[in-house]
C-alpha cells in the first residue's frame, strides 16, 4: 500500500484528503506574533477575518521534521509499505527539506516529489498521483505522474495586497518613482511573481487570465481559487469565461488558504491549470 503525504500549502480539498487517505502536514502562519497551524487551528475564513481588524505582520514557516515524522508514522500504522510525499516547491519553501530529514527514519521507503510550484498546483500533482496509485501504480510510477503534472502546470492570478507580495520578496516593486496605478496580472515562476500583463479593471483582468489559461492547450483541468468574498466578482467572471471554453475539460473550485493568503492577502483570485492525460 502506498501512503500519501502533502503539506497544507497544497490547499487540498477535504473530500480529496478523505478519499485518498492523505496525511496533510500543516505549515505555520504567524499573525502579529501569534502562531497558527494551517488547517488545524486557523482556516481560510478565520485568517481573512483577522484582516478586518487590522493585521500588521504576516509570515509563514515550513513544518518541522518532527511533524513529518508524525505523518509518516500515521501512514505506516495504517499499513503503508512505501510513502509518496508531494510538496511545495523548494524554491519557495524549506518544507521539502524537513520532509527529507524525516524520511530518513520513516522505516519504509519515502519517495519525495519537489513540485516546483505552490498552492493548488501541488494539489493537482497529489490528485493525479493518487489516481495512479489507486489504479495499481507503484510509488515510483505515481511519483513520475506527479512530476509530469508539475512540469505542465500553469498559474495566473491577481493579488489583493501587493504590499504583502512585495514585503515577502516574491514580487518586485514597480520601476520608476511614481509606481503604477494598474492591476498587475501575475504568474508564479521559479518562486517569483512575474507580471503577465497590467489592466485597469477586474473585468479586464478576468479576460487576460482566461486568455492565458485557454492558450495553454486543450483538455485542460482548471482550479479556480478565491480568497474571500471580496474576490467574488473576479472569480465569477473568470469562471464564466472558462467553464464552457472548448479548451477546458473540467473546472473545480478551491479556497486560497492562510499559507498562500499570507503572501497575497484578501481579495485575491486565480487559476491553476494543466492538460489532462499527462
Amino acid at each position: 500500500m502506498i501512503g500519501l503525504c502533502t503539506d497544507s500549502n497544497a490547499q487540498l480539498p477535504p473530500e480529496l484528503v478523505e478519499r485518498y487517505g492523505v496525511e496533510v502536514v500543516p505549515l505555520t502562519v504567524t499573525l502579529d506574533g501569534d502562531d497558527f497551524l494551517e488547517g488545524v487551528d486557523l482556516d481560510a475564513d478565520g485568517f481573512y477575518a483577522r484582516f478586518e481588524h487590522g493585521v500588521t505582520q504576516v509570515s509563514t514557516a515550513a513544518p518541522s521534521p518532527g511533524r513529518f515524522v508524525l505523518a509518516y508514522e500515521a501512514l505506516v500504522e495504517r499499513g503503508a509499505s512505501e510513502i509518496l510525499s508531494v510538496h511545495l516547491g523548494s524554491s519557495v519553501s524549506s518544507t521539502l527539506d524537513a520532509a527529507r530529514v524525516a524520511s530518513r527514519g520513516a522505516g519504509v521507503p519515502v519517495r519525495l516529489v519537489d513540485t516546483g510550484t505552490a498552492s493548488f498546483g501541488v494539489a493537482c500533482c497529489v490528485w493525479e498521483a493518487a489516481e495512479a496509485a489507486a489504479k495499481g501504480a507503484g510509488a515510483e510510477e505515481a511519483a513520475s505522474v506527479a512530476e509530469a503534472v508539475a512540469a505542465r502546470t500553469g498559474n495566473v492570478f491577481v493579488v489583493g495586497a501587493l504590499e504583502l507580495a512585495r514585503s515577502g520578496g516574491r514580487l518586485a516593486a514597480p520601476s520608476g518613482s511614481g509606481g503604477s496605478a494598474g492591476i498587475p496580472v501575475l504568474t508564479l515562476a521559479e518562486g517569483r511573481m512575474v507580471p503577465v500583463g497590467e489592466v485597469a479593471t477586474m473585468d479586464e483582468a478576468a479576460r487576460v487570465m482566461a486568455t492565458t489559461v485557454r492558450d495553454a492547450g486543450t483538455a485542460l483541468r482548471v482550479g479556480l481559487g478565491i480568497a474571500d468574498a471580496g474576490a467574488a466578482p473576479l472569480w465569477h467572471a473568470l469562471e464564466a469565461a472558462l467553464v464552457d471554453a472548448p479548451e477546458v475539460l473540467e473546472v473545480v473550485r478551491y479556497r486560497i488558504g492562510p499559507s498562500v493568503g499570507a503572501h497575497t492577502g484578501p481579495g485575491s483570485a486565480g487559476a491553476i491549470y494543466y492538460p489532462s492525460g499527462v
